[in-house]
């Protein structure tokens, strides 16, 4: 529960007083959104992307961390895909 907590964005209070999220933070909300979407079906002080951000930094960084997460899970699911098929090869 901890280490899913740890990986929630900051509740839009905290996001006001604290300066204005750019690259990395888009990136590592980015990279904790399929985390941070569960945790906000539960509760709606917690938001996949920071409203108040820097601009196109953040979009950036964002955008290359949810693509990062949504590739590496594609590519896991066709790697094991593609060593069956070799494996059925072999065998005929």
């Amino acid at each position: 529960m901890l280490v899913l907590a740890s990986c929630a964005p900051a509740s839009a209070e905290v996001a006001n007083t604290v300066r204005t999220p750019g690259f990395w933070l888009g990136l590592w909300h980015g990279l904790i959104t399929p985390v941070t979407f569960i945790v906000s079906l539960f509760n709606d002080e917690v938001g996949i992307y920071a409203v108040r951000n820097s601009g196109g930094w953040y979009d950036a960084g964002f955008m290359i961390g949810v693509s990062t997460v949504v590739s590496s899970t594609a590519r896991g699911g066709r790697g094991a895909s593609g060593s069956r098929r070799s494996q059925r090869g072999t065998a005929e």
